[in-house]
């Protein structure tokens, strides 16, 4: 009797580099995929917002990425559902189930670049309820080269009550602390935060700003 066996693909050293630079020049797969996804979303009449990485570098932080995270409304996954799930015709990019009974754990087909979807009104970080809480498509998002993100002052909400209440998150932190840097916000900006981070924002602005210049 014989047996097959599979072989998973895992990318090298080089093909990774080489990915990560053509992200950062908007010309990699997340972009084309992101890009793809963006124009079906519209297509379809479903709102949306991108959060997560993706995010990060549309506002000028450039972190490597793996997967695109998305922001729905409860009845946009409904109808993301019912349109959209599904491989496509012949050609066509389209999503599959990553876990058979959930449709926020996805991966493209073909390419299986992982899409991770969470409902607006959920909490980051710890899950638990709090004054920060993952926005409505339509109330927090920028268009950046036809794509709705996240707005930068949104993002910096999430990202710090996402640190602030997950040890296992402590990186969301950092990327505050990059943003602050990246993008020269100053003190002033917390005014635009929810009070519930503020004082955290305020902390990583002076650690920064004491700290030894790169």
């Amino acid at each position: 009797m014989t047996t097959s066996s599979s072989v998973i693909y895992s990318p090298s050293v080089q093909d990774t580099y080489a990915e990560a630079q053509r992200c950062f020049m908007g010309n990699g797969t997340l972009n084309h995929t992101l890009a793809e996804l963006a124009a079906r979303l519209n297509r379809h009449g479903i709102d949306y917002v991108v959060i997560g990485a993706m995010a990060l570098n549309a506002h000028g932080y450039q972190r490597f990425t793996v997967n695109i995270d998305l922001v729905l409304t409860e009845e946009g996954l409904a109808k993301f559902g019912r349109d959209l799930l599904g491989r496509g015709g012949l050609g066509a990019v389209g999503y599959d189930r990553v876990v058979a009974d959930s449709i926020r754990q996805l991966q493209t087909y073909p390419g299986k670049v992982s899409l991770q979807v969470m409902i607006a009104g959920e909490y980051p970080g710890d899950g638990k309820p709090k004054p920060v809480s993952i926005p409505e498509p339509s109330t927090a998002s920028t268009e950046i080269d036809g794509i709705k993100f996240v707005t930068l002052e949104k993002l910096v909400e999430l990202k710090l009550a996402s640190g602030m209440t997950a040890p296992h998150r402590l990186k969301d932190l950092a990327d505050v602390q990059e943003l602050i840097k990246i993008r020269g916000l100053q003190s002033e900006f917390s005014e635009r935060l929810d009070p519930y981070v503020r004082e955290k924002f305020l902390e990583l602005y002076e650690t920064i700003k004491q700290g030894p210049k790169d």
